[in-house]
């Protein structure tokens, strides 16, 4: 399961640098940079929420020890 967390941490870390490369920052909300603003901000949603996954994991297994 760790493994599984930290591919899908690291996919939204590379969804995020091939979006910045699509901003355009004269018009950063019209067109295909609103779709990468978008993408990128999910992808930092996907950073947090697995991040609150791993450590809820960790709090779990504390708990349980």
């Amino acid at each position: 399961m760790k493994i599984l967390i930290y591919s899908i941490i690291l996919l939204a870390i590379v969804l995020i640098g091939y979006s910045s490369t699509i901003l355009d920052f004269d018009n950063l909300l019209e067109g295909d940079s609103a779709k990468a603003v978008m993408a990128i901000v999910a992808s930092l949603c996907v950073i947090v929420l697995m991040i609150i996954l791993m450590l809820s994991r960790k709090i779990y297994n504390k708990q349980e020890n």
